[in-house]
């Protein structure tokens, strides 16, 4: 199957995928090049050594995370979506991880790899959407699993996300991307130097 087959195929996936769980599916269609610019940009991806992909949905933003990345780099792509897993999986790179699971266990997950903290998480999970006390879970261990002076990227609809990580990760950076559709606010923070 060519790239553009596969594509289509992904796109269409998603679709199907947003229709049957659309409260766990930030946007009806996959993120567009330009927000995967400015996730790679924004998490200086190109000399990460660990990186952490929550909600990798077909996987286009994880290809441009594994096109940008260090050889020696890892990407770990925790996906609760046992179809859109599947799709990921097909993904062939010795670098990336394919991990079916809940974004609220990061840190055993990060574990029961072997990988160190992270240089960079980076999350398409819908923040606005999620149950009561899973975001602030989530966040909670996105801190933990972050290196000191590592990155957290959020690429979202909903400012929720902020509203979350200010308590942990103090103000954040935002940008808006409009060439999306919808067009989506890419959040950015940096850990201080400290573990937490």
């Amino acid at each position: 199957m060519n790239k553009d087959k596969a594509s289509l195929a992904d796109q269409i996936a998603f679709i199907q995928e947003f229709v049957r769980h659309p409260l766990k599916i930030g946007s009806i269609i996959p993120s567009s090049r330009y927000i995967e610019r400015r996730i790679l940009a924004a998490g200086k991806i190109a000399t990460a050594k660990t990186v952490v992909e929550l909600g990798p949905g077909t996987g286009g933003t994880t290809r441009a995370l594994l096109s940008a990345m260090p050889a020696d780099a890892k990407l770990l792509s925790i996906e609760i979506n046992p179809h859109f897993y599947k799709v990921i999986s097909r993904i062939r790179d010795d670098r990336f991880i394919p991990h079916l699971g809940s974004a609220t266990r990061i840190e055993e997950i990060i574990s029961s790899y072997g990988l160190n903290l992270s240089d960079c998480i980076v999350s398409g999970i819908p923040f606005s959407t999620l149950r009561k006390g899973d975001g602030d879970q989530i966040i909670r261990s996105i801190t933990r699993s972050l290196a000191p002076n590592g990155w957290f990227i959020a690429y979202q609809v909903s400012s929720r996300v902020a509203d979350l990580c200010r308590p942990y990760l103090g103000h954040e950076e935002k940008e808006i991307e409009l060439r999306n559709l919808p067009p989506l606010k890419i959040y950015r923070w940096q850990k201080n130097g400290q573990l937490i």
